[in-house]
């Protein structure tokens, strides 16, 4: 019997309590880009109630048969029961050099791209919202984004300061994988991408690229916090693929290769020194839930994610969009010393998969590449996208389909 490795994305649905703790903490950081004053005198109570949070958590992982847990990225505030952008705003409060930006970025004015030279639209310009206007501008179920908080700009040096809050992140997922078992090597930490981070507005670097290596400066001292504790970094990048239906109109693949080779340069900076096998980076589509036809195709740049100094590689792989891409690793050949962490079971549908597709899913993997270089996991997080109850299933079902794949292997 072959043994299948579980994990997944990162991010689990928060309590009712840590959501509501979340909402003061989202607007005391956005008190502090407006330049005010915030008190911290419940940040004790906060701590406490995270810490217990976390400890809960690892222990409900261990429950449910996950071997590579985290901490939900429960550290990451979310203020929401239904929010998609936790993974990326939690940087606001742990960089310098930022200020609230008055443009919302959903109503910023559309920006136009050109042959050779590839700039991102707004948000609210993407190919897929303007194919799909009504779906996206009604409450059609679904095809929401969630509540998203003012986002700032850069109108200085940029810094990290988020070092207190990285070594509690670190802190509280050491106690709870002490107190449910498991080995601490086994822990992971999900961190921002130089290249994601840098879709905030820029009004102190003279460009764009200069605005990217910043980041990566910024972004290392928290890879180094989390892997210099002995756990794994989990670098989060979706602007890695998402960002190619940002780009209006579409750009040639070439382009988008060289406009992405950018991001993995300053993203392998930014990981200089740091052992690969302590690293995976996870890359999707963006996490929404709604019509998906501009998506770029995987086989254009999983060459260059290859390329990237981490040994596991996640990505989608169970959504309708993008299932059949488990050919890609019929001509592809993975490099020596990685493993892929393919997603299994959706977030982008309430309907729960069978463990018997979860194990179909799994085995086309592991026939490519081996059993031992898979880990089965989730296309993207789970928290703030789909109900508590729902994702407890996708992972049970993750789990037994795990253990049928195991023994058919």
């Amino acid at each position: 019997m072959a043994t299948i490795r579980t994990s997944h994305a990162g991010s689990l649905p928060r309590t009712p309590e840590l959501i509501a703790a979340n909402k003061v903490k989202q607007a005391q950081n956005t008190a502090r880009l407006a330049g005010e004053t915030v008190s911290e005198a419940d940040s004790q109570e906060y701590d406490e109630l995270l810490k217990a949070s976390v400890v809960d958590l690892v222990q409900r992982q261990r429950g449910l048969g996950i071997s590579l847990p985290n901490d939900g990225e429960y550290g990451h505030a979310m203020a929401a029961d239904f929010d998609y952008g936790a993974w990326w705003h939690y940087s606001f409060a742990r960089t310098g050099g930022l200020e609230l930006d008055d443009v919302d970025k959903w109503e910023a004015p559309a920006v136009r791209s050109e042959p050779g030279t590839v700039r991102l639209t707004s948000f609210g310009d993407r190919r897929d919202r303007n194919l799909f206007p009504d779906v996206y501008r009604s409450t059609f179920p679904g095809a929401d984004t969630g509540q998203q908080p003012q986002f700032p700009k850069a109108t200085g040096p940029i810094s990290y300061i988020g070092h207190d809050q990285v070594a509690q992140d670190v802190a509280n997922l050491k106690a709870g994988l002490a107190a449910a078992g498991y080995d601490e090597r086994d822990g992971y930490i999900n961190a921002l991408s130089p290249g994601s981070a840098s879709r905030i507005a820029n009004e102190h670097y003279a460009t764009e690229e200069e605005f990217i290596w910043a980041w990566a400066d910024v972004l290392r001292e928290e890879y180094l916090a989390i892997t210099e504790a002995g756990l794994t970094v989990q670098i989060d990048d979706p602007s890695l693929a998402e960002n190619f239906d940002q780009i209006n109109p579409e750009p040639s693949f070439d382009d988008y290769r060289a406009f992405t080779q950018v991001r993995i340069d300053a993203l392998n900076h930014a990981l200089r020194g740091i052992d690969p096998a302590q690293v995976r980076v996870h890359t999707c589509w963006g996490s929404w839930h709604g019509p998906h036809v501009t998506d770029l195709p995987f086989k254009e740049i999983v060459d260059q994610v290859l390329t990237i100094n981490a040994a596991g590689i996640t990505f989608e792989a169970a959504n309708v969009r993008h299932e059949h891409e488990w050919r890609i690793w019929e001509d592809t050949r993975l490099p020596e010393g990685k493993y892929l962490i393919p997603g299994i079971v959706s977030h982008a549908t309430n309907v729960v998969e069978h463990p018997e597709l979860v194990a179909d899913r799994i085995e086309r993997f592991a026939k490519l590449v081996g059993p031992e270089r898979v880990v089965a996991s989730t296309d993207c997080g789970l928290g703030g996208r789909i109900h508590p109850e729902i994702a407890v299933a996708k992972l049970q079902s993750l789990t037994e389909g795990a253990e049928i794949a195991g023994k058919r292997l």
